[in-house]
């Protein structure tokens, strides 16, 4: 979220509360606005349009299916995000901006593809099987689609920086989708959940169409390159790899826990397990704010102190170098701990006042028991979180990548194992998996700090490394004849002095000089023979120039 620091450093400047409460507004509409808009909307209308009052089985299937078109949209567009981000930065950067329309145009079309694989068997498993009405399927189907599309476009908008504007545009989409919802139940008799979807579906298309046009505005020019981002996925698949493994690490365990007694089969296709499920969902709210936290935190203080060592790599001195590595580095534990610590006091806040109140909704009882363990195993992994983001801050890919199959390896595991155990365990895979990648991508930051410079100085090559057969040692010897003399190419044809090439041909004639591994001309022998070139050329240029006087 390059850019924000600088509108939050201007919020911050004037050090009242009144711009502290503003930064801190500002901080949330452009991290955590999106999300808490669409929840804030859904739960809206279930209680305007009597959602409780519905049948168990009819409430259940709504429930799986906003549960699956969020769920699997995150995780068919992360492992792309995470290349095109990457390729769009580069292009920015090299100031080729008409690359990024057809980027666009075919990394939405992978996108699609990548969303049709599983979704065309499992709504047609749906139809066939669960005889859900097809109506319902294709509503369905259509908002998952445009949440697939509205989560793609915003790595785009990320690169506009205009985060306000893109929290407006859920502002309006979710407006559209509550008006949309009240109208075709109350006005035109539509059911609860269907009017919802529709609502839904309204909205995001509308999020959608607000972010396509703000893309467009902002990259006007294509150049029709639309394989330009084809190497990418080649040449980093380690950010597939590692947000992958980190998306599965965020839902593995549920997905464990599916597989239990708590499980629920809607519809002979839809699966969950309502109280492990409601029980994650507090456990992120309550550790949400980190994202706030962090993002603000690292945009505002950190960032500054990164542009400066990379400054200083350009064009300072070493020592230069050496401090600024220094202050970096400082930052970067400095930004740990102040998540750790701010975000421990909100999270034991709001943990003490959901104790409190949730019994008094009616969530209590084993959603109550999962709850805390999961709620501190979130705690961990947003820690983690950050640590990974500094690690992509480093181009260190191959940590990056480490921590995301950690993560999801001890997540999975450890759900494995917990399911077994009293439900107060239940969150101990998660807590377990949050730790081990939390500490795996603390210890490969130290690295990075111990081998920054080799990092920073050591990693390019002087030549392009490229596929073939390797060249011979053997450059020149007399057999090939006299060797080429370079001519500077100053656009003028310029005659050589034929007595230069007589006294190379006659100082080579006598020598044979292999250049390479198998060498043997000793230096001795190179320079006595330079020095009766430069005698011969002398002696020809005296002669010639005495006979140029005399004629």
């Amino acid at each position: 979220m390059a850019g924000l620091g600088v509108r939050l450093n201007r919020i911050y400047e004037k050090h009242s509360l009144i711009t502290t409460l503003g930064g801190i507004s500002y901080s949330i509409v452009v991290t955590i606005a999106p999300m808490v808009l669409v929840i804030g909307t859904v739960f809206a209308l279930q209680q305007l349009l009597g959602f409780n009052k519905l049948g168990y089985a009819e409430r259940e299937l709504f429930s799986c299916t906003m549960l699956y078109m969020f769920i699997f949209s995150l995780l068919i567009t992360s492992p792309l995000n995470a290349v095109i981000s990457r390729y769009i930065a580069d292009v920015i950067y090299e100031e080729k901006y008409d690359e990024i329309m057809p980027c666009f145009y075919f990394a939405l079309g992978v996108t699609i593809v990548a969303a049709m694989i599983p979704a065309v068997p499992f709504f047609i498993h749906e139809f066939v099987v669960g005889k859900v009405d097809i109506l319902y399927i294709m509503i369905s189907f259509v908002g998952y689609l445009a949440l697939i599309y509205v989560f793609y476009v915003m790595q785009y908008l990320s690169a506009t920086k205009d985060y306000a504007k893109m929290s407006a545009f859920y502002f309006f989409g979710m407006m559209l989708c509550f008006i949309t919802a009240v109208v075709l139940n109350k006005l035109f008799g539509v059911s609860c959940t269907v009017a919802m979807l529709v609502g839904l579906d309204v909205g995001f298309l509308l999020i959608a169409g607000f972010e396509m046009a703000q893309v467009r505005h902002y990259f006007t020019t294509n150049s029709h390159n639309y394989t330009g981002l084809l190497p990418y996925f080649g040449k980093y698949w380690w950010l597939i790899v590692s947000n992958s493994f980190y998306m599965l690490g965020l839902y593995i365990h549920n997905f464990v826990f599916w597989t239990t007694d708590m499980r629920i089969v809607v519809r002979d296709s839809f699966v969950c397990a309502e109280p492990y499920d409601m029980a994650t969902f507090l456990a992120l709210a309550t550790n949400i704010s980190a994202t706030v936290i962090f993002i603000t935190s690292v945009e505002r203080k950190f960032h500054e102190k990164y542009r400066g060592y990379s400054e200083a790599v350009i064009g300072g001195r070493l020592s230069d170098i050496e401090i600024a590595k220094k202050r970096m580095f400082d930052q970067l534990s400095m930004q740990l701990l102040e998540l750790t610590r701010l975000q421990f006091i909100i999270s034991v806040v709001i943990f003490l006042v959901m104790v409190v109140v949730l019994p008094q909704v009616g969530l209590s009882g084993l959603v109550m028991q999962i709850y805390p363990l999961l709620g501190a195993g979130y705690y961990v992994m947003f820690l983690m979180y950050g640590a990974m983001i500094f690690l992509y801050y480093f181009n260190d890919l191959f940590g990056a990548m480490l921590t995301g199959i950690v993560f999801f390896s001890v997540s999975f595991a450890g759900a494995w194992i917990s399911k077994d155990f009293h439900p107060i365990w239940y969150g101990a895979g998660l807590l377990a998996g949050a730790l081990a990648a939390w500490t795996v991508a603390y210890f490969r930051l130290r690295w990075v700090e111990r081998n920054m410079d080799r990092h920073i100085f050591c990693v390019g090559h002087i030549i392009a490394h490229g596929k073939g057969t390797r060249p011979p040692d053997l450059v020149w010897s007399r057999e090939m004849g006299p060797p080429p003399l370079v001519k500077k190419d100053d656009k003028k044809e310029e005659k050589v002095d034929k007595n230069k090439e007589d006294a190379v041909k006659h100082i080579w004639d006598k020598n044979l000089v292999v250049i390479g591994v198998n060498g043997n001309t000793s230096r001795k022998e190179l320079l006595e023979d330079k020095e009766e070139a430069d005698d011969t050329l002398q002696t020809d240029t005296d002669s010639g120039g005495n006979s140029d006087n005399s004629g």
